[in-house]
């Protein structure tokens, strides 16, 4: 069965990557019959919240992505110790002492003289005399994952295809930090394992990291998993923006959109589908392909999103957004102001238009006269605008603009809106007659 996986570290709330990140995931399980897993990386006591393993939980039932299980790290420390120790038994990892500005004055030299700042595995040189003297003196190790420099590491990535590592031209890395608390790889790749995971999706970033993983997941006797690794968001600018890492769904949720317009910008960005106004997670689960994935940033425009939300909002219909609009809006409402709304939001304001008050318009001494005359005229009827613009026209000669935007500014206080033949029923007879007398008698 297909396994996939979203593991954020619930130090913040979700951005807009996570959630690209965490629907791909879950589509491609959906499209596979298969399982897709929450993973809380939270082993960084220090910086984990609850408060943000309850908001990712939140964000995500808000956005429709319902995990099939889920795991905290910070539930799972055995596990990591029992492979720690089996890798040591192994002497795939080893101690190392170097503080944090000798590890870095060793990459400025390198970088000096125009060589990769790779770690030279000094740490392997040292003794077991030397090690038991810099413990003695109080020094705790950190822990680095020795790499097995005789192989290349290769895998068919499902986005970029073939990759191909040099191991030598790779650090071994810290997986474990001198105070014994846990880096992000292994316990990751111990995770992968013991969940059953078979696909990896993520960003582009992880590439590197992902051929470090491989050996370990060899070094644990277990198959890897199958990797891709998708092109980053950018914003329209054309680079890695920052305004990006701070837009989460709390964000969105305030300007008013729709998680179905969010999913339907999301599930396709980056790829070579036409992003389109699809609310039906079908739909967009049945066309998910990596194959369609492009090697390309992809690029996120906030004009995009408002253009699919409101595109989603006019499919709406009204038993699914009842209960968010403001009272008093029934079906027929909700169908004649539908048209106009770029958000569910902006039903409060174009419902005043029936409820009142409207905006004064001011109008000439003609326009008042003409006003007057549909006061008298307007009946009530199944379609009293037809019904009003009718006999209006065959009364005073008036067609086109003249016949048509008087009677709408003065019933609505508006040069454009809603289908005034929808309108008008809901604003009713007598309040109608009175907004026409109002605006006749200036």
């Amino acid at each position: 069965m297909t396994i996939t996986r979203f593991a954020p570290s619930p130090t913040g709330r979700l951005h807009v990557g996570n959630i690209r990140t965490a629907l791909h995931n879950w589509m491609l399980a959906k499209k596979l019959g298969g399982r897709f897993m929450l993973r809380i990386d939270d082993t960084d006591a220090e910086r984990s919240r609850e408060e943000y393993v309850e908001a990712i939980r939140a964000d995500l039932a808000w956005l429709g992505i319902t995990p099939d299980g889920e795991e905290r790290q910070s539930a799972r420390l055995e596990h990591y110790e029992a492979a720690f120790a089996a890798l040591k038994a192994a002497g795939r990892v080893y101690p190392c002492f170097e503080t944090a500005q000798e590890l870095d004055l060793k990459r400025k030299v390198l970088l000096g003289r125009g060589l990769p700042p790779i770690y030279d595995r000094g740490a392997l040189q040292l003794t077991e005399a030397e090690r038991a003297a810099k413990e003695a003196e109080g020094i705790a190790p950190h822990w680095r994952f020795k790499l097995d420099h005789d192989e290349p590491i290769a895998w068919e990535d499902g986005i970029r295809g073939p990759q191909k590592f040099d191991p030598a031209q790779l650090s071994d890395p810290v997986i474990r930090r001198a105070d014994g608390s846990w880096l992000y790889m292994l316990p990751s790749a111990v995770d992968d394992v013991e969940m059953g995971v078979t696909n990896v999706l993520r960003g582009e970033d992880h590439v590197s990291n992902t051929a470090v993983q491989i050996q370990m997941f060899t070094a644990m006797g277990a198959k890897p998993p199958v990797f891709a690794h998708e092109a980053l968001l950018v914003g329209k600018e054309g680079k890695l923006s920052k305004r990006l890492g701070s837009l989460g769904c709390d964000a969105f949720r305030d300007k008013g959109i729709e998680p179905e317009a969010l999913v339907a910008l999301l599930a396709r960005l980056g790829t070579s589908l036409p992003v389109e106004p699809i609310a039906d997670r079908g739909t967009l689960i049945d066309s998910f392909d990596l194959a369609t994935f492009g090697r390309a940033p992809a690029k996120f425009e906030d004009a995009e999103l408002e253009r699919i939300n409101t595109a989603i909002v006019h499919q709406m219909d009204f038993a699914s957004v009842q209960h968010r609009l403001p009272q008093g809006i029934d079906e027929a409402g909700w169908h004649a102001i539908r048209p106009n709304l770029a958000t569910v939001h902006d039903a409060n304001e174009w419902w005043r238009l029936v409820t009142g008050p409207i905006d004064r318009v001011e109008f000439s001494g003609e326009d008042r006269a003409y006003l007057a005359e549909a006061a008298q005229a307007l009946q009530w009827s199944e379609d009293p605008w037809h019904a009003l613009t009718s006999t209006l026209k065959e009364s005073t000669g008036r067609k086109g603009k003249p016949l048509f935007l008087p009677l709408r500014q003065a019933l609505t206080g508006m040069d454009h809106g809603p289908d005034m033949a929808e309108l008008l029923p809901l604003i009713g007879e007598a309040e109608a007659r009175a907004r026409l007398e109002r605006a006749a008698h200036g």
